[in-house]
């Protein structure tokens, strides 16, 4: 079995190429929906991110207020920090605990979607790190484009991540997504053949 880390900027293509690597039979575990899955409405994760951050980030129904707490934490790098330890941690429990399920099922290649995985290698134990790369500008452009953000609003959501290009240098395997889907999906399905074969 093998455990690739698929990782990537905001806006840089990396739910393209998940959908990719699932088209070609691999098995996806993804960060963003186990995160929603862990911050349900009536979680522990809501309950302690409105005691611990405040209430106005819960609504009446007990599900998270997405856009308040969203506006909030790109513009602030503390609060960020306090959200993260409370969600990360749960999400990446759950994501451990699906891939060993995944692999007693007897799938060989397991995916691990994980936006910050170069800022918390240590806690997932994967065979090799592939980031899908656009340049900071590029993904400005998509992520305004793609959610109706203005370019102030983008910049903060880029630059609350890893610069793109420190995140380059140390990932195992980089896949190019500054040209059409056509050229993506081609080198994707390279690097699978190549993985499978070796």
């Amino acid at each position: 079995m093998r455990l690739i880390g698929l990782t990537g900027g905001i806006a840089t293509g990396k739910s393209t190429v998940a959908q990719i690597l699932t088209d070609l039979g691999a098995a996806v575990v993804d960060a963003d929906a186990l995160a929603h899955e862990v911050t349900a409405p009536g979680s522990e994760a809501v309950a302690a991110i409105g005691q611990e951050l405040g209430r106005e980030f819960v609504r009446a129904d007990g599900s998270l207020d997405r856009p308040r707490l969203a506006e909030r934490v790109f513009a602030d790098d503390a609060l960020r920090v306090r959200l993260n330890a409370i969600v990360h941690p749960r999400v990446r429990r759950r994501m451990l605990e699906r891939a060993a399920e995944i692999e007693l099922g007897g799938a060989d290649v397991i995916v691990l979607d994980v936006p910050l995985l170069l800022e918390a290698r240590q806690a997932y134990d994967v065979d090799t790190v592939w980031l899908v790369y656009a340049p900071e500008p590029v993904q400005i452009e998509r992520l305004m484009a793609r959610n109706g953000l203005t370019r102030e609003q983008a910049v903060l959501r880029v630059q609350a991540q890893m610069p793109i290009e420190a995140k380059r240098r140390l990932a195992d395997v980089v896949i190019d997504n500054t040209q059409d889907r056509v050229a993506l999906r081609r080198q994707v399905e390279a690097l699978y053949r190549a993985l499978k074969a070796s």
